[in-house]
């Protein structure tokens, strides 16, 4: 089966008919919303988080309607879906990829990959003894990268080229289930001009989403690689050195989260920020979610948030509805509150 459709069966097990399909679109588009980062934690999806930034409403919808007409899905309702006993038995079979790590790399995926095809260009060219080219990336950033980088590798510059080939072939050389053809295929150098994304699939023999999330996949992978086993490459882990997860909290949280940690009171920050309750406290979800040693006693008592984490396994849900039904006297912000702290460790 396709690639995509065992994510989509994965994604819709998890959220178990508690959002709408569309859920999944926002996720694999990195959606900057509470809700779809708040799903991502709270469903344990965040290695598909902005994997598909590229994927438009349009094709996902026509992804999903193919789904239904092959049984993997069926209609639940409010634009929600669940997995028929094919789509079950599919998705044992066929489990997403294991690499995808879109939560800790998406918002730098594409700047690896161009420095990377960058790099391989012009030291491909460098030795072969070619000056004049036009460079595959126009980013002016990427190029004045590259020219600090190659000023500070301390070889001949015509061994810089085998020394990256030695070390890409190093990290494939442990990379199981994918053809790194995938990504080759790709890279620009002396005298030959890499495929485009949808000359590599045919050429491939594969569907368009699925080699994009192939090619997704590799590049974590690498990018994996070169963390865990700096020590081992040379070139390699300069590409990656200063790239790092942008900081989980937005702009707009960190400057609640500044005044709150100067004492102010949730009502006075909203009045000095000239915000909503509601978006405050989205902030302090954020909190929850995302600064570990961030404490929601001050508004949810122990005792409260024991009673909504019993309830939320009792019903297996995590709707806040159905809960604030069943416990009346949790508010939904406490209710979001305990979920985004602990609700994604409690399914577990």
């Amino acid at each position: 089966m396709k690639q995509i459709e065992s994510i989509i069966l994965y994604c819709l097990k998890q959220l178990n008919c508690e959002r709408t399909v569309y859920s999944i679109f926002h996720l694999l588009n990195g959606k900057k919303s509470s809700q779809t980062i708040q799903d991502a934690h709270l469903f344990s999806l965040k290695n598909y988080f902005g994997i598909y930034e590229p994927l438009t409403r349009e094709a996902f919808e026509e992804i999903i309607q193919s789904m239904v007409h092959q049984n993997q899905i069926a209609f639940y309702g409010d634009q929600r879906y669940h997995l028929t006993t094919l789509g079950k038995t599919l998705l044992e079979n066929n489990p997403p990829t294991s690499y995808l790590d879109g939560w800790k790399y998406h918002s730098f995926t594409n700047i690896f990959w161009e420095r990377l095809s960058l790099f391989v260009q012009v030291t491909s060219n460098l030795v072969n003894g070619e000056k004049r080219y036009i460079p595959i990336q126009k980013n002016k950033e990427h190029h004045q990268w590259l020219k600090s980088v190659l000023k500070e590798i301390k070889v001949q510059k015509k061994a810089v080229g085998e020394m990256v080939f030695a070390e890409l072939v190093s990290c494939f050389d442990h990379y199981k289930g994918v053809d790194p053809s995938i990504f080759v295929f790709r890279l620009t150098g002396f005298k030959k001009i890499g495929l485009t994304p949808q000359q590599t699939a045919r050429k491939m023999e594969m569907d368009l989403h699925d080699y994009h999330l192939a090619f997704i996949q590799i590049l974590h992978y690498l990018i994996q690689k070169i963390r865990q086993e700096a020590d081992q490459f040379s070139i390699l882990p300069l590409l990656i050195r200063d790239l790092k997860q942008t900081d989980e909290l937005t702009l707009s949280s960190r400057k609640t989260w500044n005044l709150l940690n100067q004492g102010y009171p949730l009502d006075h920050i909203a009045n000095l920020r000239q915000l909503k309750m509601s978006t405050i406290e989205d902030h302090l979800v954020e909190f929850a979610l995302h600064v570990n040693d961030f404490s929601i006693d001050t508004y949810v008592s122990k005792n409260l948030q024991e009673e909504i984490l019993s309830i939320a396994r009792k019903l297996e849900t995590r709707q806040l509805k159905l809960i604030r039904d069943e416990l009346n006297t949790a508010t939904y912000f406490q209710i979001r509150l305990v979920l985004a702290k602990y609700g994604d460790k409690s399914w577990n």
